[in-house]
């Protein structure tokens, strides 16, 4: 067992160091995918308007993204904007893509920092052209970066990914008669998260027993665990909370225990 100490995050809390003291760093999840929910009712708690939780969101993100990074984790997925948000206010959508704009330009450096790389999931050529600029220019930026890779999921949608991903097989086999059969790895390979290992773990805030039309696909073997905290309450210690709760499971994609196996007779035929 490998543990991290606590300069592997620079300044901890009590809390967090003891956290650290118990994570093993050869049993961390290489892909992390984060359902960001909870910034409206944070706000309605606070008797402020629902904008002023996700500009406090903002800080779980960078929090999230820093510690994830410099912990080694291979890739983190933050769920940003869905299909379906569109159906909010346009005030509020505005102030959404106002504050994601705002976030790539101050948040560069601290990318770069860390050495991570950017990539963005979803319809993004359907995103107001301020937007698509800036999503372009911030994977340009941090295209060479051998770090963890900080992937966006913007005007995303599990089954709108499933259906681009088919399109896009008939589109290759569009001359070429009907593609037959398509497999589980060609799918994969055609998903916004091409070449990315599948989220290993799944974090939910806000308490929500749900997964929202988020990579459908990609968390059929995730462990996934759900806090009450809201996303602008959550921290670096609720963080490495989901960490060792993952380290505590044992991930058996469908089969049955070790100590189960082992427990197993064989089964003999009646009339034998």
């Amino acid at each position: 067992m490998h543990v991290a100490s606590p300069g592997t995050l620079g300044p901890v809390t009590p809390e967090e160091a003891r956290l650290l003291e118990k994570l093993d760093l050869t049993r961390l999840p290489r892909h992390v995918a984060v359902i960001m929910d909870g910034n409206g009712r944070w706000a309605q708690k606070r008797h402020l308007p629902r904008i002023a939780g996700h500009r406090s969101g903002t800080q779980s993100a960078r929090i999230t993204i820093e510690t994830c990074a410099r912990l080694k984790i291979e890739a983190l997925t933050l769920y940003a904007f869905s299909v379906e948000n569109w159906r909010r206010p346009k005030t509020e959508i505005d102030f959404l893509m106002a504050l994601l704009r705002e976030y790539l330009r101050k948040e560069m450096p601290l990318l770069q920092k860390n050495h991570i790389r950017m990539r963005f999931l979803g319809r993004i050529d359907e995103l107001p052209a301020g937007v698509q600029n800036d999503v372009r220019e911030a994977m340009e930026k941090t295209a060479g970066n051998k770090g963890m890779v900080l992937c966006v999921a913007l005007n995303y949608g599990g089954r709108a990914e499933i259906v681009d991903a088919l399109n896009a097989i008939l589109s290759e086999s569009n001359g070429h008669g009907t593609p037959g059969k398509v497999t589980e790895e060609q799918l994969s390979r055609h998903l916004y998260t091409e070449g990315l290992p599948d989220p290993d773990l799944l974090i939910r805030t806000s308490g929500e027993m749900r997964v929202s039309n988020f990579l459908l696909w990609q968390i059929a073997y995730a462990e996934i665990f759900v806090t009450e905290t809201l996303w602008p309450d959550f921290n670096r210690a609720r963080l490495l909370e989901a960490l060792l709760e993952y380290q505590k499971r044992e991930r058996r994609y469908g089969g049955i225990r070790e100590d189960a196996a082992s427990d197993e007779k064989p089964v003999r035929a009646a009339g034998h």
